[in-house]
Protein backbone atom coordinates (compact mmCIF):
# COMPACT_ATOMS: atom_id res chain seq x y z
CA UNK A 1 0.00 0.00 0.00
CA UNK A 2 1.59 3.24 -0.96
CA UNK A 3 1.67 6.44 1.19
CA UNK A 4 -0.92 8.26 -1.33
CA UNK A 5 -3.42 5.23 -0.26
CA UNK A 6 -3.03 5.82 3.57
CA UNK A 7 -2.87 9.88 3.35
CA UNK A 8 -5.40 9.58 6.11
CA UNK A 9 -3.29 8.42 8.78
CA UNK A 10 -1.04 11.20 8.90
CA UNK A 11 0.60 12.03 12.41
CA UNK A 12 1.46 15.28 13.52
CA UNK A 13 0.38 19.01 13.05
CA UNK A 14 -0.03 18.07 8.94
CA UNK A 15 -2.53 14.96 10.43
CA UNK A 16 -4.38 17.64 12.66
CA UNK A 17 -4.56 19.94 9.44
CA UNK A 18 -5.85 17.33 6.99
CA UNK A 19 -8.42 15.69 10.09
CA UNK A 20 -9.80 19.17 11.29
CA UNK A 21 -9.74 20.42 7.52
CA UNK A 22 -11.88 17.45 6.10
CA UNK A 23 -14.41 17.98 9.25
CA UNK A 24 -15.67 21.82 7.98
CA UNK A 25 -18.03 22.15 5.75
CA UNK A 26 -18.44 23.10 2.35
CA UNK A 27 -17.95 26.31 2.24
CA UNK A 28 -21.83 27.25 1.10
CA UNK A 29 -22.75 25.70 4.11
CA UNK A 30 -19.60 27.08 6.31
CA UNK A 31 -21.63 30.45 5.22
CA UNK A 32 -24.88 29.01 6.19
CA UNK A 33 -23.71 28.11 9.13
CA UNK A 34 -21.94 31.23 10.13
CA UNK A 35 -25.23 33.37 9.38
CA UNK A 36 -26.98 31.11 12.04
CA UNK A 37 -24.26 31.93 14.67
CA UNK A 38 -24.52 35.55 13.16
CA UNK A 39 -28.39 36.12 14.15
CA UNK A 40 -27.69 34.55 17.69
CA UNK A 41 -24.75 36.63 18.41
CA UNK A 42 -26.71 39.86 17.19
CA UNK A 43 -29.68 39.31 19.52
CA UNK A 44 -27.78 38.22 22.42
CA UNK A 45 -25.28 41.69 21.60
CA UNK A 46 -28.66 43.77 21.27
CA UNK A 47 -30.24 42.93 24.70
CA UNK A 48 -26.66 43.47 26.50
CA UNK A 49 -26.57 46.79 24.87
CA UNK A 50 -23.05 45.77 23.34
CA UNK A 51 -21.90 49.30 21.37
CA UNK A 52 -19.13 51.84 20.29
CA UNK A 53 -18.75 55.35 19.33
CA UNK A 54 -18.64 56.15 15.30
CA UNK A 55 -15.25 57.32 14.78
CA UNK A 56 -16.51 59.56 12.21
CA UNK A 57 -20.34 61.00 12.35
CA UNK A 58 -21.82 63.21 14.61
CA UNK A 59 -25.33 64.25 15.23
CA UNK A 60 -27.32 67.42 14.76
CA UNK A 61 -25.40 68.62 17.84
CA UNK A 62 -22.51 67.48 17.67
CA UNK A 63 -22.04 64.80 19.49
CA UNK A 64 -20.27 61.37 18.14
CA UNK A 65 -22.87 58.72 17.11
CA UNK A 66 -23.07 56.04 19.52
CA UNK A 67 -23.41 52.56 17.18
CA UNK A 68 -25.75 50.09 18.44
CA UNK A 69 -25.67 46.44 17.86
CA UNK A 70 -29.05 45.34 16.15
CA UNK A 71 -30.74 41.78 16.76
CA UNK A 72 -30.71 40.28 13.13
CA UNK A 73 -34.48 38.88 14.09
CA UNK A 74 -35.82 42.70 14.24
CA UNK A 75 -39.17 43.59 12.25
CA UNK A 76 -37.11 45.81 10.28
CA UNK A 77 -34.03 43.11 9.65
CA UNK A 78 -36.22 40.26 8.83
CA UNK A 79 -38.14 42.59 6.38
CA UNK A 80 -34.44 44.03 5.19
CA UNK A 81 -33.73 40.07 4.66
CA UNK A 82 -36.81 38.64 2.78
CA UNK A 83 -37.63 41.89 0.41
CA UNK A 84 -34.03 42.49 -0.52
CA UNK A 85 -32.90 38.94 -1.25
CA UNK A 86 -32.61 39.47 -4.97
CA UNK A 87 -30.81 42.77 -4.94
CA UNK A 88 -28.38 41.38 -1.57
CA UNK A 89 -27.45 39.03 -4.34
CA UNK A 90 -26.87 40.64 -7.48
CA UNK A 91 -25.25 43.40 -5.76
CA UNK A 92 -22.89 41.76 -4.37
CA UNK A 93 -19.25 43.80 -5.70
CA UNK A 94 -17.35 40.65 -6.29
CA UNK A 95 -20.47 38.94 -8.63
CA UNK A 96 -20.11 41.70 -11.68
CA UNK A 97 -16.42 42.11 -11.15
CA UNK A 98 -16.05 38.03 -11.30
CA UNK A 99 -18.34 37.02 -14.34
CA UNK A 100 -17.60 40.44 -16.14
CA UNK A 101 -13.75 39.04 -16.43
CA UNK A 102 -14.56 35.40 -16.93
CA UNK A 103 -16.38 36.42 -20.24
CA UNK A 104 -13.30 37.28 -21.52
CA UNK A 105 -10.96 34.83 -20.00
CA UNK A 106 -13.43 31.82 -20.84
CA UNK A 107 -13.00 32.39 -24.26
CA UNK A 108 -8.66 32.24 -23.67
CA UNK A 109 -8.91 29.20 -21.92
CA UNK A 110 -10.91 27.37 -23.92
CA UNK A 111 -9.33 28.24 -27.65
CA UNK A 112 -5.77 27.06 -25.99
CA UNK A 113 -4.08 30.06 -26.08
CA UNK A 114 -3.12 30.22 -22.69
CA UNK A 115 -2.17 26.85 -22.63
CA UNK A 116 0.03 27.51 -26.00
CA UNK A 117 0.91 30.75 -24.21
CA UNK A 118 2.66 28.39 -21.37
CA UNK A 119 4.18 26.07 -23.76
CA UNK A 120 6.04 28.71 -26.00
CA UNK A 121 7.13 31.01 -23.00
CA UNK A 122 8.71 27.28 -21.50
CA UNK A 123 9.84 25.18 -23.89
CA UNK A 124 13.12 26.95 -25.41
CA UNK A 125 14.63 27.44 -22.35
CA UNK A 126 18.09 27.08 -21.81
CA UNK A 127 18.65 24.14 -19.10
CA UNK A 128 20.35 26.38 -16.79
CA UNK A 129 17.88 29.35 -16.60
CA UNK A 130 15.08 26.60 -16.76
CA UNK A 131 13.75 26.77 -12.86
CA UNK A 132 13.47 30.68 -13.12
CA UNK A 133 11.34 30.64 -16.91
CA UNK A 134 9.49 27.87 -15.25
CA UNK A 135 8.97 30.26 -11.68
CA UNK A 136 8.25 33.40 -13.71
CA UNK A 137 5.29 31.58 -15.96
CA UNK A 138 4.06 29.82 -13.49
CA UNK A 139 3.05 33.07 -11.30
CA UNK A 140 1.98 34.61 -14.50
CA UNK A 141 -0.28 31.64 -15.29
CA UNK A 142 -2.69 32.85 -12.41
CA UNK A 143 -4.58 34.85 -15.43
CA UNK A 144 -5.10 31.77 -16.97
CA UNK A 145 -7.37 30.15 -13.82
CA UNK A 146 -7.12 26.57 -13.79
CA UNK A 147 -4.82 26.25 -16.81
CA UNK A 148 -1.30 27.06 -14.69
CA UNK A 149 -2.45 23.83 -12.63
CA UNK A 150 -3.62 21.46 -15.48
CA UNK A 151 -0.88 22.29 -18.20
CA UNK A 152 2.10 24.15 -17.32
CA UNK A 153 2.66 21.97 -14.02
CA UNK A 154 2.90 18.65 -15.67
CA UNK A 155 4.85 20.45 -18.24
CA UNK A 156 7.57 21.66 -16.11
CA UNK A 157 7.87 17.97 -15.07
CA UNK A 158 8.29 16.64 -18.95
CA UNK A 159 10.92 20.06 -19.53
CA UNK A 160 13.07 18.64 -16.77
CA UNK A 161 13.08 15.45 -17.71
CA UNK A 162 14.34 16.07 -21.49
CA UNK A 163 16.89 18.76 -19.83
CA UNK A 164 18.03 15.47 -17.73
CA UNK A 165 17.14 16.93 -14.70
CA UNK A 166 14.87 15.18 -11.72
CA UNK A 167 10.75 15.82 -13.79
CA UNK A 168 9.53 16.55 -9.96
CA UNK A 169 11.94 18.99 -9.16
CA UNK A 170 9.96 20.82 -12.42
CA UNK A 171 6.50 19.71 -10.92
CA UNK A 172 7.73 21.38 -7.30
CA UNK A 173 8.83 24.62 -8.62
CA UNK A 174 5.95 25.10 -11.03
CA UNK A 175 3.56 24.56 -8.06
CA UNK A 176 5.25 26.99 -5.94
CA UNK A 177 4.93 29.18 -8.65
CA UNK A 178 1.42 28.67 -9.66
CA UNK A 179 -0.26 28.39 -6.02
CA UNK A 180 2.38 29.63 -3.35
CA UNK A 181 3.03 32.85 -5.81
CA UNK A 182 -0.67 33.43 -6.36
CA UNK A 183 -0.88 36.94 -6.19
CA UNK A 184 2.42 37.64 -7.51
CA UNK A 185 2.01 39.03 -11.10
CA UNK A 186 2.93 41.28 -13.59
CA UNK A 187 -1.03 43.15 -14.30
CA UNK A 188 -4.14 42.49 -12.20
CA UNK A 189 -6.22 39.82 -13.38
CA UNK A 190 -9.40 37.80 -12.44
CA UNK A 191 -7.94 37.55 -8.95
CA UNK A 192 -7.69 40.92 -8.34
CA UNK A 193 -11.23 41.43 -9.74
CA UNK A 194 -12.24 39.21 -7.17
CA UNK A 195 -10.99 40.11 -4.22
CA UNK A 196 -11.25 43.87 -4.54
CA UNK A 197 -15.18 43.49 -5.27
CA UNK A 198 -15.34 41.79 -1.44
CA UNK A 199 -13.32 44.83 -0.17
CA UNK A 200 -15.26 47.41 -2.10
CA UNK A 201 -18.44 45.74 -0.35
CA UNK A 202 -16.84 45.73 3.16
CA UNK A 203 -16.01 49.56 2.50
CA UNK A 204 -19.88 50.00 1.31
CA UNK A 205 -21.09 48.05 4.65
CA UNK A 206 -18.47 49.58 7.19
CA UNK A 207 -20.37 53.08 7.27
CA UNK A 208 -17.19 54.49 7.45
CA UNK A 209 -17.14 57.00 4.60
CA UNK A 210 -19.19 57.18 1.57
CA UNK A 211 -17.94 57.05 -2.05
CA UNK A 212 -14.50 55.51 -1.26
CA UNK A 213 -13.97 53.38 -4.40
CA UNK A 214 -10.98 50.73 -4.85
CA UNK A 215 -9.77 49.64 -8.31
CA UNK A 216 -8.70 46.75 -9.89
CA UNK A 217 -5.54 47.94 -9.97
CA UNK A 218 -5.13 48.35 -6.12
CA UNK A 219 -2.27 45.94 -5.55
CA UNK A 220 -0.57 46.53 -8.94
CA UNK A 221 2.73 47.70 -7.78
CA UNK A 222 2.65 44.99 -4.34
CA UNK A 223 2.48 42.07 -6.36
CA UNK A 224 4.72 42.94 -8.79
CA UNK A 225 7.12 43.40 -5.93
CA UNK A 226 5.64 39.81 -4.74
CA UNK A 227 6.75 38.74 -8.28
CA UNK A 228 10.49 39.56 -8.17
CA UNK A 229 11.02 38.33 -4.77
CA UNK A 230 9.41 35.07 -5.11
CA UNK A 231 11.32 34.61 -8.52
CA UNK A 232 14.75 34.16 -6.85
CA UNK A 233 13.02 32.31 -3.38
CA UNK A 234 11.41 29.26 -5.66
CA UNK A 235 15.19 29.41 -7.88
CA UNK A 236 17.33 29.00 -4.72
CA UNK A 237 15.01 26.28 -2.68
CA UNK A 238 14.20 24.45 -6.31
CA UNK A 239 18.21 24.33 -7.10
CA UNK A 240 19.71 24.50 -3.86
CA UNK A 241 17.30 22.27 -1.55
CA UNK A 242 14.76 20.25 -3.62
CA UNK A 243 16.80 18.88 -6.14
CA UNK A 244 19.88 17.96 -4.46
CA UNK A 245 17.27 16.23 -2.19
CA UNK A 246 15.70 14.17 -5.10
CA UNK A 247 18.96 13.29 -6.16
CA UNK A 248 19.52 11.79 -10.07
CA UNK A 249 16.87 10.86 -11.73
CA UNK A 250 17.60 7.96 -13.85
CA UNK A 251 14.50 7.25 -16.18
CA UNK A 252 12.89 3.88 -16.84
CA UNK A 253 12.88 2.92 -20.55
CA UNK A 254 9.78 3.78 -21.21
CA UNK A 255 10.39 7.41 -19.71
CA UNK A 256 13.14 7.84 -21.79
CA UNK A 257 11.27 6.80 -24.90
CA UNK A 258 7.93 9.08 -24.47
CA UNK A 259 7.78 12.10 -22.32
CA UNK A 260 4.31 12.76 -23.60
CA UNK A 261 3.04 14.69 -26.29
CA UNK A 262 3.19 17.81 -24.24
CA UNK A 263 6.38 18.11 -24.98
CA UNK A 264 6.37 18.31 -28.84
CA UNK A 265 6.75 21.54 -30.27
CA UNK A 266 3.63 24.27 -31.37
CA UNK A 267 2.11 23.72 -34.47
CA UNK A 268 2.11 26.21 -37.33
CA UNK A 269 -1.23 26.97 -36.55
CA UNK A 270 -0.48 27.70 -32.89
CA UNK A 271 2.14 29.73 -33.49
CA UNK A 272 0.31 32.17 -35.95
CA UNK A 273 -2.43 32.43 -33.34
CA UNK A 274 0.01 33.30 -30.56
CA UNK A 275 0.88 36.27 -33.23
CA UNK A 276 -2.67 37.00 -33.79
CA UNK A 277 -3.27 37.37 -30.27
CA UNK A 278 -0.43 39.57 -29.17
CA UNK A 279 -1.40 41.86 -32.25
CA UNK A 280 -5.06 41.68 -30.72
CA UNK A 281 -4.02 42.60 -27.27
CA UNK A 282 -1.90 45.78 -28.50
CA UNK A 283 -5.27 46.71 -30.20
CA UNK A 284 -7.04 46.42 -27.03
CA UNK A 285 -4.38 48.32 -24.98
CA UNK A 286 -4.04 51.09 -28.04
CA UNK A 287 -8.03 51.88 -27.57
CA UNK A 288 -7.70 52.51 -23.93
CA UNK A 289 -4.75 54.69 -24.29
CA UNK A 290 -6.60 56.61 -26.90
CA UNK A 291 -9.43 57.04 -24.97
CA UNK A 292 -7.33 58.07 -21.90
CA UNK A 293 -5.36 60.54 -23.88
CA UNK A 294 -7.42 61.35 -27.46
CA UNK A 295 -10.24 63.41 -28.41
CA UNK A 296 -13.07 63.57 -25.70
CA UNK A 297 -10.91 61.91 -22.80
CA UNK A 298 -13.82 59.64 -21.37
CA UNK A 299 -11.91 57.69 -19.36
CA UNK A 300 -10.03 61.18 -17.73
CA UNK A 301 -12.15 62.97 -15.68
CA UNK A 302 -11.26 66.49 -16.18
CA UNK A 303 -14.27 68.05 -13.84
CA UNK A 304 -12.09 66.85 -10.87
CA UNK A 305 -9.60 69.87 -11.37
CA UNK A 306 -12.59 72.68 -12.21
CA UNK A 307 -12.84 75.32 -9.23
CA UNK A 308 -16.13 74.76 -8.25
CA UNK A 309 -14.60 71.15 -7.71
CA UNK A 310 -11.63 71.62 -6.08
CA UNK A 311 -13.24 73.03 -3.17
CA UNK A 312 -14.90 70.39 -1.97
CA UNK A 313 -12.43 67.27 -3.90
CA UNK A 314 -9.21 65.97 -4.70
CA UNK A 315 -7.54 67.42 -7.58
CA UNK A 316 -4.86 64.95 -8.04
CA UNK A 317 -3.68 62.80 -11.16
CA UNK A 318 -5.52 59.88 -9.39
CA UNK A 319 -8.44 61.80 -9.13
CA UNK A 320 -8.45 62.77 -12.44
CA UNK A 321 -7.71 58.91 -13.73
CA UNK A 322 -10.26 57.41 -11.31
CA UNK A 323 -12.58 56.46 -14.63
CA UNK A 324 -9.50 54.46 -16.42
CA UNK A 325 -8.64 52.75 -13.27
CA UNK A 326 -12.42 52.09 -12.92
CA UNK A 327 -12.91 50.50 -16.77
CA UNK A 328 -10.17 47.78 -15.88
CA UNK A 329 -12.71 45.26 -15.54
CA UNK A 330 -13.85 46.03 -18.75
CA UNK A 331 -10.32 45.94 -20.31
CA UNK A 332 -9.30 42.84 -18.78
CA UNK A 333 -12.74 41.73 -20.37
CA UNK A 334 -11.77 42.65 -24.12
CA UNK A 335 -7.94 42.28 -23.94
CA UNK A 336 -8.77 38.36 -23.12
CA UNK A 337 -11.61 38.28 -25.70
CA UNK A 338 -10.18 39.78 -28.50
CA UNK A 339 -6.68 37.73 -27.68
CA UNK A 340 -8.60 34.66 -27.56
CA UNK A 341 -10.68 35.24 -30.41
CA UNK A 342 -7.64 36.27 -32.41
CA UNK A 343 -5.95 32.66 -31.78
CA UNK A 344 -8.96 30.49 -31.88
CA UNK A 345 -9.26 31.73 -35.69
CA UNK A 346 -5.95 31.24 -36.72
CA UNK A 347 -5.49 27.90 -34.62
CA UNK A 348 -8.83 26.73 -36.08
CA UNK A 349 -10.07 26.22 -32.27
CA UNK A 350 -13.10 28.75 -32.71
CA UNK A 351 -14.04 28.54 -36.55
CA UNK A 352 -17.36 30.94 -36.17
CA UNK A 353 -19.30 32.93 -33.79
CA UNK A 354 -21.09 30.39 -32.23
CA UNK A 355 -18.01 28.84 -31.38
CA UNK A 356 -17.40 32.15 -29.60
CA UNK A 357 -20.35 31.98 -27.71
CA UNK A 358 -20.16 28.27 -26.78
CA UNK A 359 -16.94 28.89 -25.01
CA UNK A 360 -18.46 32.24 -23.38
CA UNK A 361 -21.14 29.71 -22.44
CA UNK A 362 -18.81 27.41 -21.25
CA UNK A 363 -17.29 29.79 -18.96
CA UNK A 364 -20.57 30.55 -17.49
CA UNK A 365 -21.34 27.06 -16.75
CA UNK A 366 -17.91 26.87 -15.01
CA UNK A 367 -19.09 29.53 -12.65
CA UNK A 368 -21.85 27.77 -11.12
CA UNK A 369 -20.89 26.87 -8.16
CA UNK A 370 -19.39 30.60 -7.59
CA UNK A 371 -22.71 31.63 -8.15
CA UNK A 372 -24.06 29.74 -5.07
CA UNK A 373 -21.29 30.66 -2.98
CA UNK A 374 -21.73 33.96 -4.21
CA UNK A 375 -25.43 33.77 -2.87
CA UNK A 376 -24.13 32.46 0.70
CA UNK A 377 -21.12 34.88 1.04
CA UNK A 378 -23.47 38.17 0.05
CA UNK A 379 -25.96 37.65 2.64
CA UNK A 380 -23.38 36.61 5.36
CA UNK A 381 -21.46 39.97 4.36
CA UNK A 382 -24.72 41.92 4.17
CA UNK A 383 -26.25 40.53 7.18
CA UNK A 384 -23.15 41.60 9.36
CA UNK A 385 -23.17 45.15 8.30
CA UNK A 386 -26.99 45.16 9.34
CA UNK A 387 -26.10 43.58 12.81
CA UNK A 388 -23.86 46.66 13.07
CA UNK A 389 -21.24 44.11 14.65
CA UNK A 390 -18.91 44.66 11.88
CA UNK A 391 -17.91 48.15 12.36
CA UNK A 392 -18.70 47.84 16.20
CA UNK A 393 -15.82 44.78 16.29
CA UNK A 394 -13.73 47.47 13.72
CA UNK A 395 -14.02 49.95 16.53
CA UNK A 396 -13.02 48.01 19.53
CA UNK A 397 -10.31 46.42 17.45
CA UNK A 398 -8.55 49.02 16.19
CA UNK A 399 -8.72 50.90 19.95
CA UNK A 400 -6.99 46.97 21.27
CA UNK A 401 -4.01 48.05 18.32
CA UNK A 402 -3.50 50.79 19.25
CA UNK A 403 -3.43 50.53 23.11
CA UNK A 404 -0.97 47.41 22.35
CA UNK A 405 1.55 49.83 21.51
CA UNK A 406 2.57 47.53 18.84
CA UNK A 407 3.73 49.24 15.15
CA UNK A 408 1.56 49.33 12.31
CA UNK A 409 3.48 47.56 9.86
CA UNK A 410 4.03 44.40 12.70
CA UNK A 411 0.30 44.42 13.15
CA UNK A 412 0.24 43.59 9.24
CA UNK A 413 2.87 41.09 9.47
CA UNK A 414 0.63 39.39 12.06
CA UNK A 415 -2.12 39.41 9.96
CA UNK A 416 -0.30 37.69 7.18
CA UNK A 417 0.60 34.90 9.56
CA UNK A 418 -3.01 34.68 10.82
CA UNK A 419 -3.89 35.00 7.01
CA UNK A 420 -1.55 31.68 6.40
CA UNK A 421 -2.67 29.56 9.18
CA UNK A 422 -6.65 30.10 8.42
CA UNK A 423 -5.36 29.19 4.65
CA UNK A 424 -4.46 25.99 5.98
CA UNK A 425 -7.75 24.88 6.40
CA UNK A 426 -10.28 26.69 4.08
CA UNK A 427 -8.81 27.08 0.61
CA UNK A 428 -10.84 29.06 -0.95
CA UNK A 429 -9.45 32.97 -1.46
CA UNK A 430 -12.88 34.29 -1.63
CA UNK A 431 -14.42 32.36 0.88
CA UNK A 432 -11.49 33.47 3.25
CA UNK A 433 -11.49 36.99 2.33
CA UNK A 434 -15.52 37.01 2.59
CA UNK A 435 -15.17 36.27 6.14
CA UNK A 436 -12.75 38.41 7.66
CA UNK A 437 -12.79 41.29 5.33
CA UNK A 438 -15.94 42.99 7.23
CA UNK A 439 -14.38 43.66 10.20
CA UNK A 440 -10.39 43.16 8.55
CA UNK A 441 -10.89 46.15 6.34
CA UNK A 442 -13.02 48.95 8.75
CA UNK A 443 -10.55 47.88 11.44
CA UNK A 444 -7.50 48.44 9.78
CA UNK A 445 -8.85 51.70 7.89
CA UNK A 446 -9.42 52.96 11.63
CA UNK A 447 -5.72 52.94 12.48
CA UNK A 448 -4.31 54.13 9.19
CA UNK A 449 -4.27 51.29 6.57
CA UNK A 450 -6.27 51.68 3.33
CA UNK A 451 -8.52 49.11 1.93
CA UNK A 452 -6.03 48.36 -0.57
CA UNK A 453 -3.38 48.10 2.08
CA UNK A 454 -6.07 45.45 4.14
CA UNK A 455 -5.86 43.36 0.96
CA UNK A 456 -2.45 43.05 0.40
CA UNK A 457 -1.37 41.88 3.81
CA UNK A 458 -4.79 39.49 3.13
CA UNK A 459 -3.34 38.08 -0.32
CA UNK A 460 0.06 37.45 1.17
CA UNK A 461 -0.59 34.98 3.90
CA UNK A 462 -3.12 32.94 1.34
CA UNK A 463 -0.71 32.08 -1.18
CA UNK A 464 2.18 31.23 0.45
CA UNK A 465 0.66 28.20 2.34
CA UNK A 466 -1.34 26.57 0.07
CA UNK A 467 1.11 24.34 -1.26
CA UNK A 468 1.62 22.56 2.28
CA UNK A 469 -2.09 21.96 2.82
CA UNK A 470 -4.14 18.17 1.81
CA UNK A 471 -7.18 20.72 1.69
CA UNK A 472 -6.45 22.33 -1.39
CA UNK A 473 -8.47 21.53 -4.25
CA UNK A 474 -5.53 20.66 -6.81
CA UNK A 475 -3.23 19.25 -4.24
CA UNK A 476 -4.06 15.24 -5.17
CA UNK A 477 -3.72 16.55 -9.13
CA UNK A 478 -0.29 17.45 -8.21
CA UNK A 479 0.26 14.44 -6.12
CA UNK A 480 -0.67 12.42 -9.47
CA UNK A 481 1.23 14.23 -11.54
CA UNK A 482 3.97 13.52 -9.30
CA UNK A 483 3.73 9.82 -9.46
CA UNK A 484 3.68 9.70 -13.29
CA UNK A 485 7.61 9.68 -12.74
CA UNK A 486 7.44 8.12 -8.87
CA UNK A 487 5.22 5.68 -8.10
CA UNK A 488 5.75 5.76 -4.16
CA UNK A 489 5.44 9.18 -3.99
CA UNK A 490 2.35 10.02 -1.30
CA UNK A 491 0.73 12.88 0.32
CA UNK A 492 3.63 13.29 3.05
CA UNK A 493 6.19 13.55 0.21
CA UNK A 494 4.55 16.33 -1.34
CA UNK A 495 3.92 18.19 1.54
CA UNK A 496 7.63 18.13 2.74
CA UNK A 497 8.91 18.67 -0.51
CA UNK A 498 6.60 21.70 -0.63
CA UNK A 499 7.42 22.52 2.75
CA UNK A 500 11.13 24.86 2.19
CA UNK A 501 8.64 27.01 -0.45
CA UNK A 502 6.28 27.85 2.20
CA UNK A 503 8.41 28.72 4.73
CA UNK A 504 10.41 31.39 2.27
CA UNK A 505 7.29 32.73 0.42
CA UNK A 506 5.87 33.53 3.95
CA UNK A 507 8.85 35.27 5.64
CA UNK A 508 9.83 36.87 2.30
CA UNK A 509 6.45 38.07 2.32
CA UNK A 510 6.32 39.67 5.61
CA UNK A 511 9.47 40.75 5.53
CA UNK A 512 8.02 42.76 2.43
CA UNK A 513 5.18 43.94 3.50
CA UNK A 514 6.12 44.97 7.13
CA UNK A 515 8.85 47.03 4.72
CA UNK A 516 5.97 48.03 1.98
CA UNK A 517 4.02 50.00 5.19
CA UNK A 518 6.71 51.20 7.07
CA UNK A 519 7.94 53.26 4.16
CA UNK A 520 4.56 53.80 2.81
CA UNK A 521 4.92 52.92 -0.59
CA UNK A 522 1.86 53.20 -3.36
CA UNK A 523 0.21 49.70 -3.93
CA UNK A 524 -0.74 50.71 -6.81
CA UNK A 525 -2.02 53.71 -9.47
CA UNK A 526 -4.33 55.55 -6.82
CA UNK A 527 -3.65 53.28 -3.99
CA UNK A 528 -1.97 54.89 -0.98
CA UNK A 529 -1.00 52.49 1.84
CA UNK A 530 -1.96 54.79 4.32
CA UNK A 531 -5.57 56.20 4.72
CA UNK A 532 -6.96 58.95 6.58
CA UNK A 533 -10.61 58.70 7.91
CA UNK A 534 -12.47 62.04 6.47
CA UNK A 535 -12.71 64.92 10.19
CA UNK A 536 -16.53 64.11 11.39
Amino acid sequence: MTEAATAGTQKGFLGFVERAGNKLPDPVFLFFYLILILVGISVVCALAGVSAVHPTQVDADGAPVVILATSLLSPDNLQRLWVEMPATFTHFHPLGYVLVVMLGAGVAERSGLFASGMRAAVSGAPKALLTPVIAVIAMLSNHASDAGYVVLIPLAGILYAAAGRHPIAGIAAAFAGVSGGFSANITPGQLDALLFGITQQAVDNSGLVDGLHVNIAGNWFFITALLVIYLPIIWFVTDRIIEPRLGKWVPSAEQARDFGDEAKPLGADQRKGLGRAGLAALGVVLLWVFMTFGPGTPLINEEACLPEAMAAGDCSIHANLAPLYQSLVAGFFLLFLFAGWAYGAAARTINNHRDLVGMMSEAMKDMGYYLVLAFAAAHFVAMFGWSNLGLIGAVHGAGAIESSGLPLPAVLGLIVLFTGFLNLFIGSASAKWALLAPVLVPMLMLVGVSPEGATAAYRVGDGATNIITPLMVYFPLILIFAQRWQKDFGLGSLTALMLPYSVWLLLTGIVLTVGWFYFGFDLGPGAPAAYSLPSP
